[in-house]
């Protein structure tokens, strides 16, 4: 294993740093966390929590039923209030019961773009890997439970990445180590519309060829 071993909640609070240190987002610009195993609940991030300087003691453990505090062993719920779009997650998680983690950030090119009326292109084969499409979810806002099953219905169909108009991204995984690789390769596929953008070439920027896509559509294994 060549990511982080052992608890949800390291794994997640390396998500934070390595999001942060990668100038994706600043300060407490997203939330995270982590469906835990064998239990209706997850681990999610305290309100105000800075990403990049998350522990243990930085998640709080919430029922996905009901939202309400979470006993996960022996142990009493600590006294943590959770991010104010816990809402966001837990509806994602109860329309994909795929999905065993959520990356919720406010990258700054993906957000560039959006309100520059542009969306993502899906250039590398990377990107296609790994996204697969982006939908775009209209502007509602931010932590409310509209916002929470608008962006839910969206992502049932199965995508994995979206973006939140003038607020952020989403991206989900069946794993933490997933949803981190499609944190990075979603702001890097903004990154490289948004230097096309800007070089005036933007209609000259070629999609992922159409046979790698069929390929990722099909029964045949691609390996990235």
């Amino acid at each position: 294993m060549n990511y982080v071993p052992g608890d949800l909640r390291d794994q997640l609070a390396h998500v934070g740093y390595d999001v942060v240190q990668a100038g994706l987002v600043c300060g407490s610009g997203g939330n995270l966390s982590a469906r835990i195993p064998d239990e209706e609940a997850i681990w999610v991030t305290a309100s105000g929590a800075w990403l990049d300087r998350l522990s243990r003691a930085s998640f709080a453990p919430v029922r996905i039923t009901d939202g309400e505090p979470a006993t996960v062993g022996s142990l009493p719920p600590p006294r943590i209030e959770p991010t104010s779009e816990l809402a966001l997650h837990l509806a994602l998680y109860r329309a994909r019961p795929d999905v065993n983690a959520v990356v919720h950030l406010h990258p700054q090119t993906a957000l560039l773009l959006d309100a520059l009326g542009e969306h993502i292109r899906i250039v590398t084969t990377d990107h296609a890997f790994y996204l697969r499409r982006v939908s775009t979810v209209p502007f509602r806002l931010p932590g409310t439970t509209e916002l929470a099953a608008l962006t839910a219905a969206m992502a049932s169909d199965g995508t994995d990445c979206l973006v939140l108009s003038q607020h952020g991204c989403v991206v989900m995984g069946d794993s933490v180590e997933l949803a981190h690789k499609r944190a990075r390769n979603l702001e890097e596929a903004a990154a490289l519309t948004y230097k096309a953008l800007a070089a005036g070439r933007l209609e000259n920027l070629r999609d992922c060829p159409e046979a790698f896509l069929d390929r990722l559509s099909g029964s045949a294994v691609v390996t990235v």
